[in-house]
């Protein structure tokens, strides 16, 4: 593969040809709000979404004789600390994760004294930030002001936004992140789902320099129309103390971070969804799409299993120039679900887009170890003292490109250096159990938490060199051929729910969802086309290394390289069958 590929870091999924559909700028969004001749405007904030500046601007067009804001009902800060300490505890990275709702950081009697406000008014009001709808009168004019999460966190990293009810805008990210990701989104995404066929306009200031409104119905009709095409969603990027140059070279990245370690490219919770109308985008999170038509994309049996998450996740790891992975363990099922709250775990596996000259992926461990010695090395180590001797203890296992390692949940494993992986796993993401990270410091100067006791507890001790042989590595079987295509089944453990196969061709290959999602990448190859046999979506083009999404109420699909030479595809489905 020539350096340079056309990877499309900014995928549209194209809904109309007039930009006449959405309003941009601030001038244009009030025009079409006065147009609906409202009274009272209810504009519900997803938690990092800058209220301040969407009541300022609102404001200086409405001009409301009274303005309601949903902050001032946030209860005390001594009675958030009650609520949320038992949900948070004292870990730096991890929490449980709970049932909280917005309504739950509301007091009940700023509540009902601000709705008694907005029901005594005659004239205009305008009730505005995080809770704001559920202050709101039936018959108000409900805008939703939706928010990326990738934006969220970057405005968190540059103090901008602290948390839901917090005065913390100096807090250090990674405990605002933490606090994020267990309870403001949760507790947002629940109600989001209540509000998503109710609003009246969506809200876009992802952008501050130039704010977008779409109305509600369309909306939701361009969400019908994703759920039955294949789309990408919108990848990002983050450097890390590990990262790599690969996807810099490759996808020509901007030069200002000082490598890129991840890649998420289909992590729906995480990415966002571009609107096309014409040439004005509109951004959404991804998750939106999940919440409202999760049976059409995922496709019942896999609905019925996980409900409204996706939960197959694909992203890329780059340690091409850079270093080893953190060593590493995730929780098994059961330690997930009694400590944590989640009803399933991280299994993952590592597919190997490309391998440097002596690449090598660490996994399982050397037979006839000591589990006692092992640890103590472990915490001898994180207390300062002398490296922990990897090598003395975990297999290394030399890859190359388009190797496809299994790495079921508690197994000890990580990337060595010189590797670009295509992580292909289960959503959990967030827990991981770091044993050992080579004794470097994160970017931000700090050393970066080590989970011991959590990893003590869920190392698979006979996962030793023989049985890592036998039932992780070098499992690739040839499924079927014809005269233009194979198929091989890569060969995910037993313990993990999720199938994989590969697709080598110079023709067209025929595919099928089988009735439920199928996520994609073409790891071999410069461009491939998807494509309906019965022309229900038009052709969509995909390039070397994107990950694209195949929703389940698409049914029968197919793919065929539009340039000469081999291609290949990496295809995760859920096993929906024993």
């Amino acid at each position: 593969m020539k350096l340079g590929c056309e990877y499309d870091r900014y995928p549209v999924l194209k809904i109309s040809s007039s930009s006449e559909d959405c309003a941009v700028g601030w001038p244009s969004v009030l025009e079409r709000l006065h147009g609906s001749k409202a009274r009272l405007i209810c504009i519900e904030c997803y938690p990092g979404a800058n209220v301040e500046e969407i009541e300022q601007a609102v404001a200086a067009g409405f001009r409301p004789s009274q303005v309601v804001r949903a902050s001032a009902c946030v209860k005390a800060p001594g009675e958030l600390t009650a609520l949320l300490e038992p949900q948070l505890g004292e870990d730096p990275v991890f929490a449980r994760m709970n049932g909280l709702e917005i309504a739950d950081f509301l007091d009940p009697s700023k509540s009902n004294a601000a709705r008694g406000r907005i029901s005594k008014c005659q004239e205009s009001v305008l009730i505005v930030g995080t809770g704001a709808s559920l202050l709101a009168p039936e018959g108000a004019l409900l805008v939703y002001a939706d928010m990326a999460r990738w934006e969220i966190q970057t405005r968190q990293r540059n103090n901008e936004i602290g948390n839901l009810g917090a005065q913390n805008l100096t807090e250090r990210a990674s405990l605002k992140y933490k606090r994020s990701f267990f309870v403001d989104w949760r507790a947002a995404d629940r109600l989001k789902k209540r509000l998503l066929n109710r609003f009246d306009f969506l809200l876009d200031t992802n952008d501050r320099r130039a704010p977008k409104l779409i109305s509600g119905d369309l909306f939701r009709r361009s969400l019908d129309t994703a759920v039955r095409r294949p789309f990408r969603v919108v990848p990002f990027f983050d450097p890390g103390p590990w990262g790599g140059e690969w996807m810099r070279r490759l996808f020509g990245l901007p030069d200002g971070p000082p490598n890129y370690a991840w890649c998420f490219d289909c992590v729906p919770e995480e990415n966002s969804l571009l609107l096309g109308f014409g040439g004005t985008r509109v951004e959404i999170p991804s998750i939106d799409l999940v919440f409202s038509h999760s049976r059409e994309l995922l496709g019942e049996a896999v609905h019925g299993r996980f409900g409204t998450e996706f939960p197959i996740r694909f992203d890329m790891l780059d340690t091409m120039g850079g270093g080893n992975l953190s060593l590493q363990v995730h929780p098994l099922t059961e330690y997930i679900q009694d400590k944590f709250g989640m009803h399933y775990t991280q299994d993952e596996s590592y597919y190997l887009l490309d391998a440097g000259e002596g690449a090598v992926v660490y996994l399982g461990l050397k037979e006839g170890i000591s589990p006692a010695e092992m640890l103590r090395a472990l915490e001898h180590a994180d207390k300062g003292g002398s490296p922990f001797p990897a090598d003395k203890f975990v297999n290394r296992w030399p890859v190359k490109k388009h190797d496809h390692v299994s790495i079921p949940a508690g197994t000890v494993h990580c990337s060595g250096k010189d590797c670009m992986v295509l992580e292909i796993s289960a959503t959990p993401y967030i827990f991981t159990f770091k044993l050992w990270d080579w004794g470097r410091l994160g970017l931000d100067g700090e050393p970066r938490p080590i989970h011991l006791e959590h990893g003590r507890e869920n190392i698979q001790w006979y996962r030793t060199t023989e049985w890592v042989r036998q039932n992780l590595v070098k499992r690739n079987r040839i499924v079927a051929t014809a005269d233009d295509w194979r198929e091989e089944r890569t060969g995910l453990h037993e313990r993990e729910f999720i199938e994989t196969r590969r697709h080598w061709f110079t023709g067209k290959v025929e595919h099928n969802t089988g009735g439920g999602v199928n996520v994609l990448n073409l790891v071999e190859g410069p461009e491939a086309v998807v494509e309906s046999p019965e022309g229900k979506f038009d052709p969509f083009v995909v390039h070397y290394a994107e990950t694209f999404i195949v929703p389940a109420a698409v049914g029968r699909y197919t793919i065929r390289s539009t340039r000469p030479g081999q291609c290949a595809t990496i295809k995760a489905y859920v096993r929906t069958n024993p």
